[in-house]
This record gives C-alpha cells, structure tokens and sequence, in this order.
C-alpha cells in the first residue's frame, strides 16, 4: 500500500479543510494517508516511510509572502535537511487580490527542490473559500495518486 504524509498549517480552517479533502481521495485511491498539522510535525517526518509528501501553507501580505504563523517556524527548521528524490506537492487556499497569490506555494517548491525533493504535481492554490474548489481539491489529489 502506497503512504502519503500530509502536514499543513492553518489559521482559519481553510487549509485544513483541503487537506482532509485531498486525505479522502488518497484514501479512496487506495493510499494509507497520514495528516499532521504542522505544530504536531517535525522535520525528521519528511524523512518518513511514505511514497508522496504534501505540504499545505497559506499565505499572507501584500508586500512580501507571509506564512502561516505555526508553518514558518517549521520553513525555518528545513535548511540543511536532505530530501533525496522524495515526492512532494503544495498546495495553499489564499486571496487573488493579494499581490503574491498564494505565494506560499512557489516559496515552498522551491525550498523543497533546493533540498533534493522531486515535486509530482504543480502546487494547487486555491482562491477564496475551498469548499467552492472541491473539484479542483479532489482531481489535484487523483493527478498525485496517478503519478505514483
């Protein structure tokens, strides 16, 4: 059976809502899908058994991204640790009328590769409430499970 980690942080739900929406379409494919939220997550998770890593972080600011409070800590932790090939993904609910859309999501691909890390999917950024976005939710899910 094929695992998934996913660690997320939130602030208004939104980003937890996404994540136990792409959690039920792992599940369905037939994956064994972990959720963590960030605080309850450590660097050394990343490192873990699982086949697909899936990072989710709002963002915030119009001069320059701001991450989720709990989540920048956890960016902060991740210089000097070594992915080796793992697969990753990132997605972020945000706000378009903010300058860096959803700019958690490019921080965080970029971050994740510097670290040796193989991305399967292009990061899903969803604009304005994730419970209107559910198709686009769970076919960024099923693309993941498809990839691997």
């Amino acid at each position: 059976m094929k695992k998934a980690l996913i660690i997320y942080g939130t602030t208004t739900g939104n980003t937890e809502m996404i994540a136990e929406a792409i959690k039920q379409e792992l599940d369905a494919a037939g994956f064994e899908t972990g959720v963590r939220e960030v605080t309850a997550a450590s660097v050394e998770d990343l490192s873990g058994p699982q086949d697909v890593l899936l990072l989710g972080c709002p963002a915030y600011g119009d001069d320059e991204v701001e991450l989720q409070e709990d989540f920048a800590d956890f960016y902060v932790k991740l210089d000097g640790c070594e992915l080796d090939g793992a697969n990753f993904a990132v997605f972020a609910p945000g706000d378009s009328s903010y300058t860096h859309f959803c700019g958690s999501v490019d921080m965080l691909e970029e971050k994740m590769e510097s670290m040796g890390g193989h991305k399967v999917a292009a990061g899903l950024k969803i604009d304005g409430d994730p419970s209107d976005e559910n198709a686009a939710i769970t076919g960024w899910a099923r693309e993941i499970a498809s990839r691997l």
